[in-house]
């Protein structure tokens, strides 16, 4: 019997956006490998963004990006597109978090991602 499995996909987590030009950025990720809907923190210091570190005092303890395709910046900085404002929906099944962040944790990130226009659902 043939089993088929579904993988993340670029953007596979958006729902709904107004404009693909305006709700979308290409910035530096610094570091990971990350996949497709990876909620991100913005690094204060560089301006460079990580995979949202709940725990982290550099700027990724807040979420501020959702990132489209998978990524991997583990020897060193990658230029990868994100979903950086709204108007836009995602869905909460879809986005991926670094660790094992809690369910308070998982909530403060919705309604930081809420302040940049984009609604978790």
């Amino acid at each position: 019997m043939l089993t088929l499995s579904e993988t993340t996909h670029p953007g596979g987590f958006l729902v709904w956006e107004a404009f693909r030009d305006y709700t979308r950025e290409v910035v530096t990720i610094a570091a990971g490998d990350l996949s497709p809907g990876t909620v991100l923190g913005r690094i204060t210091a560089s301006g460079k963004y990580a995979a949202h570190d709940p725990g982290a005092t550099d700027g990724t303890e807040t979420a501020v990006a959702v990132l489209w395709g998978k990524v991997d910046a583990t020897g060193g900085d990658v230029d990868a597109v994100v979903l950086l404002r709204g108007p836009a929906v995602v869905n909460r099944y879809d986005l991926v978090f670094a660790g094992t962040p809690t369910e308070p944790e998982i909530v403060a990130a919705h309604t930081a991602l809420f302040a940049t226009g984009i609604l978790v659902r």
